[in-house]
């Protein structure tokens, strides 16, 4: 499916700080797009699930953020709320290429199960 899916060019990896975030303005509203310590890069909707609090804002950690409005913890891969806590914040496809360009394709999805 996603081969078939328009992937917009969102900006370089390393525009991104390490366990940073960026906002990008899309149709969907606003998407965050974060960067591990690792480098590994993931996109979220901007609002947590609890309040609609700015993930952005975040302190990103291993591969998660914790939202700074009431300390949720939010998986980036999986957009869910870590236990004992619940809900879900949809997350997006990124792509790296070779160059470093980040592209996000505006599919939004949330995690099953």
């Amino acid at each position: 499916m996603l081969d078939r899916v328009n992937w917009i060019d969102v900006g370089l990896v390393e525009d991104i700080p390490a366990r940073g975030a960026r906002t990008i303005a899309t149709p969907l509203g606003e998407v965050a797009v974060f960067r591990t310590g690792a480098g590994e890069v993931f996109a979220l909707m901007n609002r947590c699930p609890h309040a609609n609090g700015p993930l952005s804002e975040g302190i990103v950690h291993d591969r998660h953020v914790t939202c700074p409005l009431h300390g949720r913890v939010i998986s980036l891969a999986t957009g869910r709320m870590r236990d004992p806590d619940t809900g879900c914040t949809p997350t997006l496809p990124v792509q790296v290429g070779e160059d470093g360009v980040i592209r996000l394709a505006l599919v939004p999805s949330f995690a099953n199960a």
